[in-house]
Protein backbone atom coordinates (compact mmCIF):
# COMPACT_ATOMS: atom_id res chain seq x y z
CA UNK A 1 0.00 0.00 0.00
CA UNK A 2 1.37 3.72 -0.55
CA UNK A 3 2.01 5.58 2.44
CA UNK A 4 -1.10 7.65 2.73
CA UNK A 5 -3.62 4.78 2.09
CA UNK A 6 -1.41 2.64 5.12
CA UNK A 7 -1.73 5.63 7.28
CA UNK A 8 -5.45 6.29 6.55
CA UNK A 9 -6.23 2.30 7.19
CA UNK A 10 -4.49 2.98 10.78
CA UNK A 11 -6.60 6.09 11.88
CA UNK A 12 -9.99 4.49 10.24
CA UNK A 13 -8.99 1.44 12.65
CA UNK A 14 -9.85 3.68 15.98
CA UNK A 15 -12.62 4.63 16.44
CA UNK A 16 -13.23 8.43 17.17
CA UNK A 17 -17.37 8.76 17.00
CA UNK A 18 -18.42 12.47 18.47
CA UNK A 19 -19.97 11.65 21.82
CA UNK A 20 -22.45 14.83 20.79
CA UNK A 21 -23.52 13.49 17.52
CA UNK A 22 -23.90 9.31 18.58
CA UNK A 23 -24.14 9.11 22.76
CA UNK A 24 -22.12 6.73 23.81
CA UNK A 25 -19.25 7.32 20.98
CA UNK A 26 -15.40 7.27 22.43
CA UNK A 27 -14.72 10.69 21.10
CA UNK A 28 -11.25 11.94 19.62
CA UNK A 29 -8.73 11.18 22.62
CA UNK A 30 -7.62 8.10 21.44
CA UNK A 31 -6.91 8.77 17.75
CA UNK A 32 -5.17 12.08 19.24
CA UNK A 33 -2.84 9.83 21.33
CA UNK A 34 -1.93 7.83 17.81
CA UNK A 35 -1.63 10.86 15.39
CA UNK A 36 0.41 12.69 18.07
CA UNK A 37 3.05 9.11 18.51
CA UNK A 38 2.76 9.65 14.69
CA UNK A 39 4.12 12.92 14.53
CA UNK A 40 6.83 12.52 17.58
CA UNK A 41 8.29 9.51 15.40
CA UNK A 42 8.61 12.31 12.59
CA UNK A 43 10.43 14.68 14.80
CA UNK A 44 7.80 17.40 14.54
CA UNK A 45 7.07 19.89 16.98
CA UNK A 46 3.81 18.14 18.81
CA UNK A 47 1.58 19.82 21.10
CA UNK A 48 -2.06 17.82 22.39
CA UNK A 49 -4.33 20.13 25.06
CA UNK A 50 -8.18 19.85 25.05
CA UNK A 51 -11.05 21.92 23.47
CA UNK A 52 -12.70 20.93 26.21
CA UNK A 53 -12.59 18.32 28.63
CA UNK A 54 -11.31 14.72 27.02
CA UNK A 55 -12.03 16.33 23.80
CA UNK A 56 -8.12 17.34 22.66
CA UNK A 57 -6.63 18.89 19.72
CA UNK A 58 -3.33 17.99 18.40
CA UNK A 59 -1.08 20.73 16.72
CA UNK A 60 2.00 19.58 14.60
CA UNK A 61 4.39 22.32 13.40
CA UNK A 62 7.33 22.34 10.33
CA UNK A 63 9.41 24.63 11.01
CA UNK A 64 10.64 26.45 8.38
CA UNK A 65 14.23 28.02 8.07
CA UNK A 66 12.84 31.75 8.51
CA UNK A 67 11.95 34.61 5.69
CA UNK A 68 8.89 32.67 4.47
CA UNK A 69 5.68 32.84 5.38
CA UNK A 70 3.36 30.40 7.66
CA UNK A 71 0.53 27.72 6.35
CA UNK A 72 -2.11 26.05 8.51
CA UNK A 73 -3.77 22.42 7.62
CA UNK A 74 -6.85 21.72 9.31
CA UNK A 75 -8.54 18.37 9.60
CA UNK A 76 -10.70 16.94 11.96
CA UNK A 77 -10.23 13.49 14.00
CA UNK A 78 -14.03 12.75 14.89
CA UNK A 79 -16.39 10.99 13.02
CA UNK A 80 -20.10 10.62 12.49
CA UNK A 81 -21.83 7.12 13.77
CA UNK A 82 -21.86 3.63 12.40
CA UNK A 83 -25.30 2.25 12.52
CA UNK A 84 -26.10 0.33 9.32
CA UNK A 85 -22.48 -0.68 8.24
CA UNK A 86 -20.93 -3.93 8.62
CA UNK A 87 -17.25 -4.14 10.55
CA UNK A 88 -16.61 -0.48 10.39
CA UNK A 89 -13.76 -0.12 11.29
CA UNK A 90 -11.99 -2.43 9.64
CA UNK A 91 -10.76 -0.47 6.42
CA UNK A 92 -11.22 -2.42 3.05
CA UNK A 93 -9.28 -1.93 -0.06
CA UNK A 94 -11.89 -2.65 -3.08
CA UNK A 95 -11.31 -1.26 -6.71
CA UNK A 96 -8.65 1.38 -5.80
CA UNK A 97 -11.11 3.02 -2.85
CA UNK A 98 -10.74 2.36 0.79
CA UNK A 99 -13.61 1.74 2.74
CA UNK A 100 -14.15 2.08 6.31
CA UNK A 101 -16.11 4.55 8.86
CA UNK A 102 -13.99 7.94 8.04
CA UNK A 103 -11.99 7.42 5.76
CA UNK A 104 -13.23 10.36 3.44
CA UNK A 105 -14.78 12.31 6.09
CA UNK A 106 -11.93 12.86 6.63
CA UNK A 107 -8.93 10.41 7.62
CA UNK A 108 -7.85 9.94 4.28
CA UNK A 109 -7.78 14.05 4.50
CA UNK A 110 -6.13 13.90 7.44
CA UNK A 111 -3.28 11.06 6.36
CA UNK A 112 -2.39 13.33 3.27
CA UNK A 113 -1.87 16.38 5.75
CA UNK A 114 0.37 14.34 8.00
CA UNK A 115 2.51 13.15 5.59
CA UNK A 116 3.13 16.17 4.15
CA UNK A 117 3.90 18.27 6.72
CA UNK A 118 6.31 15.31 8.05
CA UNK A 119 7.68 16.20 4.49
CA UNK A 120 7.81 19.64 4.92
CA UNK A 121 9.70 19.12 8.18
CA UNK A 122 12.33 17.27 6.54
CA UNK A 123 12.60 20.03 3.26
CA UNK A 124 13.04 22.52 5.75
CA UNK A 125 11.14 25.38 3.54
CA UNK A 126 11.41 28.85 4.22
CA UNK A 127 7.82 29.07 6.47
CA UNK A 128 6.09 27.24 8.82
CA UNK A 129 3.65 24.68 8.18
CA UNK A 130 1.42 23.75 10.85
CA UNK A 131 -1.20 21.00 11.10
CA UNK A 132 -4.23 21.40 13.24
CA UNK A 133 -5.70 17.98 13.96
CA UNK A 134 -9.25 19.13 15.67
CA UNK A 135 -12.20 17.67 17.51
CA UNK A 136 -15.91 17.84 17.33
CA UNK A 137 -16.02 19.20 13.52
CA UNK A 138 -18.94 16.96 13.60
CA UNK A 139 -21.56 18.89 15.80
CA UNK A 140 -20.12 22.33 17.06
CA UNK A 141 -16.60 22.38 15.98
CA UNK A 142 -15.04 23.63 19.27
CA UNK A 143 -11.58 22.23 18.89
CA UNK A 144 -11.36 24.45 15.07
CA UNK A 145 -12.34 27.34 17.83
CA UNK A 146 -9.81 26.91 19.66
CA UNK A 147 -7.52 26.91 17.52
CA UNK A 148 -8.75 30.02 15.72
CA UNK A 149 -8.58 32.19 19.70
CA UNK A 150 -5.23 30.80 19.81
CA UNK A 151 -3.34 30.21 16.93
CA UNK A 152 -2.57 32.42 13.35
CA UNK A 153 -1.17 31.87 10.24
CA UNK A 154 -1.06 33.82 6.91
CA UNK A 155 -3.09 31.30 5.02
CA UNK A 156 -5.46 28.64 6.28
CA UNK A 157 -6.96 25.45 4.06
CA UNK A 158 -9.20 23.39 5.49
CA UNK A 159 -9.11 19.99 3.70
CA UNK A 160 -12.23 18.51 3.70
CA UNK A 161 -13.14 16.26 0.99
CA UNK A 162 -14.25 18.28 -1.77
CA UNK A 163 -13.48 15.99 -4.91
CA UNK A 164 -10.40 18.21 -5.40
CA UNK A 165 -11.90 21.19 -6.23
CA UNK A 166 -11.34 24.35 -4.44
CA UNK A 167 -14.58 25.89 -2.04
CA UNK A 168 -14.41 29.39 -1.99
CA UNK A 169 -17.99 29.06 -0.05
CA UNK A 170 -19.53 27.38 2.70
CA UNK A 171 -22.81 27.11 4.53
CA UNK A 172 -23.76 27.91 8.10
CA UNK A 173 -25.80 26.43 10.41
CA UNK A 174 -28.14 27.21 13.11
CA UNK A 175 -29.04 24.46 15.66
CA UNK A 176 -32.61 25.21 17.52
CA UNK A 177 -35.18 23.95 19.63
CA UNK A 178 -38.58 24.58 19.35
CA UNK A 179 -41.56 23.66 22.52
CA UNK A 180 -44.98 23.32 22.75
CA UNK A 181 -46.64 23.51 25.74
CA UNK A 182 -49.75 21.97 26.53
CA UNK A 183 -51.49 20.46 29.85
CA UNK A 184 -51.23 17.36 31.24
CA UNK A 185 -54.70 15.47 31.24
CA UNK A 186 -56.37 11.98 31.36
CA UNK A 187 -57.83 11.13 27.68
CA UNK A 188 -60.86 10.35 29.67
CA UNK A 189 -61.27 13.80 30.44
CA UNK A 190 -60.37 16.05 27.38
CA UNK A 191 -62.30 18.97 28.21
CA UNK A 192 -59.21 19.74 30.58
CA UNK A 193 -55.99 18.74 28.72
CA UNK A 194 -53.90 20.36 25.44
CA UNK A 195 -52.16 18.24 23.08
CA UNK A 196 -48.72 19.68 23.19
CA UNK A 197 -47.82 17.08 20.17
CA UNK A 198 -50.91 18.27 17.90
CA UNK A 199 -50.19 21.61 18.60
CA UNK A 200 -46.66 21.00 17.62
CA UNK A 201 -47.67 19.74 14.14
CA UNK A 202 -48.61 23.44 13.29
CA UNK A 203 -45.07 24.24 13.50
CA UNK A 204 -43.47 21.60 11.48
CA UNK A 205 -46.14 22.13 8.64
CA UNK A 206 -44.33 25.84 8.99
CA UNK A 207 -40.79 24.42 8.58
CA UNK A 208 -41.49 22.14 6.16
CA UNK A 209 -43.24 25.25 4.10
CA UNK A 210 -40.26 27.95 4.67
CA UNK A 211 -37.77 25.08 3.64
CA UNK A 212 -40.12 24.55 0.75
CA UNK A 213 -39.63 28.80 -0.23
CA UNK A 214 -36.31 28.69 0.64
CA UNK A 215 -35.20 26.18 -1.49
CA UNK A 216 -37.20 27.63 -4.94
CA UNK A 217 -35.06 30.32 -4.87
CA UNK A 218 -31.20 29.98 -4.64
CA UNK A 219 -29.44 32.83 -4.68
CA UNK A 220 -25.62 32.05 -3.66
CA UNK A 221 -23.52 31.41 -6.97
CA UNK A 222 -21.83 28.10 -5.02
CA UNK A 223 -24.10 26.94 -2.23
CA UNK A 224 -27.82 27.62 -3.75
CA UNK A 225 -30.41 28.33 -0.81
CA UNK A 226 -30.74 27.89 2.83
CA UNK A 227 -33.00 25.00 3.93
CA UNK A 228 -34.06 24.35 7.02
CA UNK A 229 -35.38 20.52 9.00
CA UNK A 230 -36.81 19.05 12.00
CA UNK A 231 -34.33 16.82 12.96
CA UNK A 232 -35.50 15.37 16.47
CA UNK A 233 -39.11 15.08 17.91
CA UNK A 234 -39.38 14.24 22.25
CA UNK A 235 -43.36 14.02 23.75
CA UNK A 236 -45.53 12.17 26.15
CA UNK A 237 -45.48 10.32 28.29
CA UNK A 238 -48.16 7.73 27.94
CA UNK A 239 -51.26 6.68 25.74
CA UNK A 240 -53.83 7.36 28.08
CA UNK A 241 -52.42 11.21 29.04
CA UNK A 242 -52.71 14.74 26.46
CA UNK A 243 -48.55 15.46 26.39
CA UNK A 244 -47.60 18.52 28.66
CA UNK A 245 -44.84 19.62 26.09
CA UNK A 246 -43.52 18.66 23.17
CA UNK A 247 -39.60 20.05 22.10
CA UNK A 248 -38.31 19.57 18.35
CA UNK A 249 -34.88 20.12 17.42
CA UNK A 250 -34.26 21.51 14.35
CA UNK A 251 -31.19 22.99 11.76
CA UNK A 252 -31.46 25.45 9.51
CA UNK A 253 -28.47 25.90 6.96
CA UNK A 254 -27.57 29.40 6.21
CA UNK A 255 -25.49 30.83 3.31
CA UNK A 256 -23.35 34.14 3.41
CA UNK A 257 -25.60 37.02 4.08
CA UNK A 258 -28.11 35.10 5.95
CA UNK A 259 -27.89 35.73 10.39
CA UNK A 260 -28.55 33.71 13.35
CA UNK A 261 -31.22 36.56 14.33
CA UNK A 262 -32.98 36.23 11.10
CA UNK A 263 -33.52 32.78 11.33
CA UNK A 264 -34.85 32.94 15.35
CA UNK A 265 -37.00 35.80 13.46
CA UNK A 266 -37.90 33.00 10.98
CA UNK A 267 -38.89 30.38 13.41
CA UNK A 268 -40.62 32.78 15.86
CA UNK A 269 -42.92 33.76 12.96
CA UNK A 270 -43.79 30.51 12.33
CA UNK A 271 -44.31 30.21 15.80
CA UNK A 272 -46.93 33.02 15.65
CA UNK A 273 -48.58 32.05 13.04
CA UNK A 274 -49.06 28.96 14.11
CA UNK A 275 -50.79 30.30 17.16
CA UNK A 276 -52.57 32.54 15.24
CA UNK A 277 -56.95 32.09 16.75
CA UNK A 278 -55.30 30.01 19.68
CA UNK A 279 -55.78 30.95 22.83
CA UNK A 280 -53.76 27.58 24.52
CA UNK A 281 -50.72 27.96 22.13
CA UNK A 282 -47.97 28.41 23.86
CA UNK A 283 -44.13 27.69 21.56
CA UNK A 284 -40.69 29.16 22.80
CA UNK A 285 -38.13 28.98 20.33
CA UNK A 286 -34.27 28.69 21.64
CA UNK A 287 -31.01 28.94 19.77
CA UNK A 288 -28.57 25.87 21.07
CA UNK A 289 -25.55 26.54 18.43
CA UNK A 290 -24.18 28.34 15.89
CA UNK A 291 -21.67 28.46 13.25
CA UNK A 292 -21.79 31.20 10.97
CA UNK A 293 -21.77 30.86 6.57
CA UNK A 294 -18.27 31.39 4.90
CA UNK A 295 -17.21 33.21 1.89
CA UNK A 296 -13.62 34.65 0.56
CA UNK A 297 -13.57 36.21 -3.06
CA UNK A 298 -12.52 33.82 -5.81
CA UNK A 299 -9.75 36.46 -6.98
CA UNK A 300 -9.06 37.08 -2.82
CA UNK A 301 -4.77 36.81 -2.45
CA UNK A 302 -3.01 34.56 0.08
CA UNK A 303 -0.91 37.21 0.29
CA UNK A 304 -3.09 39.47 2.71
CA UNK A 305 -1.36 42.09 3.53
CA UNK A 306 0.44 43.18 0.95
CA UNK A 307 3.68 41.45 1.01
CA UNK A 308 5.04 39.10 -2.12
CA UNK A 309 6.92 36.56 -0.40
CA UNK A 310 5.51 32.91 -1.01
CA UNK A 311 3.94 30.74 1.36
CA UNK A 312 5.53 27.92 3.22
CA UNK A 313 7.91 27.91 0.18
Amino acid sequence: MSDVVELTAKLVAVESINPDVVPGGSGEASLAQVVAEWWDRACLETTLSDASPGRPNVVAVARGRGGGRSLMLNAHLDTVGVAGMDDPLTPRLDGGRLYGRGAYDMKGSLAACMLAVARAQRERLAGDVVLTAVSDEEFASVGTEAIAASMEADAAIVTEPTELEVAVAHRGFVHVEIETIGRAAHGSRPHLGIDAIAKMGRVLVGIEDLDRRLRAHPTHPYVGSGSVHASLIEGGQEFSSYPARCVVQAERRTIPGETVAQVEAELAEIASVAGEGDQDFSAHVRVLASREPFEVPEDAELDVSGRTARLAG
